[in-house]
């Protein structure tokens, strides 16, 4: 499947890529869950600022806190932008940093069920909106030039199919391979 571009296609693939990347970790050795990152020879920052599947897990839950807040407040009238001040399109990376920061002292356990909050909130959510309101350019002056869905399909199914590339090469550094039945594009 590629990338969604209906509700009834994003809520396929938000489910589906959120299931199997949870049955790759639980699925996962005590060795794998244990044994930190290494990514050799790769230059983007999220392969040596994630450590573990901790670290994986909470990111992806700190931007479906992003994507529940901005959704929420704007549609209560309050404008506000998808990434909080003072952080923009070109210094997330820092605010990337911040998240793993904040969730050093949180557990495997915790992110799981933090992940798993959030991804139901979100589900619910995405529930709300029509098929137009998700994938129609301009229906809420406050997406700017993208789309709703566009959004949402970022921090769901591209999001978990990111974690299981992640999850699928650390596998890898420890022996073993898992095939990713979806690789959405991000």
């Amino acid at each position: 499947m590629g990338r969604p571009v209906t509700k009834s296609e994003l809520l396929s693939a938000a489910a589906e890529n959120y299931e199997e990347m949870n049955k790759m970790i639980s699925s996962m050795t005590e060795k794998e869950l244990s044994t930190p990152f290494d990514f050799p020879g790769k230059k983007e920052a999220h392969w040596t600022r994630d450590r573990n599947v901790r670290d994986i897990l909470v990111h992806l839950y700190e931007w479906h806190v992003l994507l529940l807040n901005w959704v929420r407040a704007n549609q209560k009238g309050e404008e506000q932008t998808f990434l909080p001040e003072p952080y923009n399109w070109k210094t997330y990376g820092t605010m990337n940093v911040e998240f793993w920061k904040k969730h050093q002292g949180t557990s495997l356990e915790q992110a799981a069920e933090m992940l798993a909050g959030s991804h139901q909130e979100v589900m619910e959510l995405l529930e709300t909106f029509s098929n137009e309101d998700l994938f129609t350019k301009g229906a809420f002056k406050w997406v700017g030039s993208s789309t709703l869905g566009s959004y949402f399909v970022s921090n769901t199914s591209s999001h978990y199919a990111w974690a299981m590339k992640k999850l699928k090469a650390h596998r890898k550094n420890c022996g073993r391979n898992y095939k990713i039945r979806y690789s959405g594009s991000l």
